[in-house]
Order: structure tokens, then sequence, then C-alpha cells
């Protein structure tokens, strides 16, 4: 399967409608939101085109495609205007043998690793912070932020196909890639 992986749209309308042309070209077969869908938080300020409702409209138009977890961001209340499952704190997916635990980044994160085994993959987002690296066997994956990147980086998502993990900015070009 090929997935497309985003994090931190943190209510930005214009993100989401990139993020979303983004998952069309790039034809995937699922699009996995690691949090921070709908609200843009206390520390952060204003994403471009703040229009959670707008949001809510395009992402419950994809609900089939969609596979999230919640992020420090998100609340119940959320929960209630979108049409597709956001509240657990983690996910794990099994893709071509490899483990993936799918996780925000606010509970668990590298100060406080779930329990992984040598081989498995960690994907989280919270950072705002693009990541693609293999430490001592054990893989960790940032998309970035879709919205409010940080650190110099520019908004991005990330392209799971066939075990290569590719991070790209909007304009199609690839910022980083690692095989898995």
């Amino acid at each position: 399967m090929k997935y497309m992986i985003a994090s931190d749209i943190h209510g930005s309308a214009y993100y989401c409608r990139k993020m979303l042309d983004a998952y069309k070209k790039e034809k995937a077969d699922r699009l996995v939101l690691l949090g921070d869908l709908l609200y843009h938080g206390p520390r952060n300020d204003l994403p471009k085109d703040y229009a959670p409702k707008q949001v809510i409209a395009m992402l419950n138009e994809n609900k089939h495609d969609i596979l999230a977890i919640r992020g420090n961001c998100d609340a119940e209340v959320d929960q209630m205007v979108l049409e597709f499952p956001i509240m657990a704190d983690y996910g794990v997916l099994i893709d071509e043998g490899k483990t993936f635990y799918l996780s925000h980044g606010h509970i668990y994160n590298e100060e406080h690793m779930p329990p992984l085994q040598k081989g498995d993959v960690f994907l989280y987002g919270h950072t705002h912070i693009l990541r693609a690296e293999d430490k001592d066997g054990q893989v960790y994956l940032n998309p970035g932020s879709v919205s409010l990147p940080k650190e110099g980086n520019v908004p991005s998502y990330a392209v799971l196909d066939h075990g290569t993990f590719s991070i790209r900015d909007f304009d199609e070009n690839t910022i980083r890639q690692l095989e898995i």
C-alpha cells in the first residue's frame, strides 16, 4: 500500500487544501493524520487561513481515506464534528512485514518510547520538525508540519511507498528519504 502521512494541520484551510491536493496527486491508498487537526494551540501563532470549519468540511469529504490519531490540541469537541475517529492516543500499522507505531508525540516520544522491537518504526508528529533516521536499529520518522513548520523547515508531508519513506514539500520536491 501507499500511504501519505501528515501532521499538525492546526486548522489551516490553506494548508489542508494543499495537503489534500498532494494526496490526490500522490495517488496514495490512505491518508494517515498524526494529530493536531483543527486547533492551533495556545503556543502557536495562527496558521495561514485559519478556518477550522473549512478544514472540518474538507476532511469529512475524505473520511473514508483517513486513519487518524489524537494530538495534544485535539479534543472531544473536535471528534463531535469530524466523521472519522481521531481520539486514539496511538495506533499500530503493519505494512510489508514492518510494524509502525503511530503517535502524535506528546505522550510517546523519544524520551518516553513505546515498547518497540529492533526493526520497528516510530512514526510521530508534534515537534513540527521533519525527521527520517535509523538509530540503533529503530527507525524514527516525522513528516514535519503541514502548516506550522519549525527550525527553518518548510510545510511538508511524507509518503510511505513499498519501504521508502519520503518527506516532500508542496512543490513536490523530496526533502529527505529513507529506505526502511
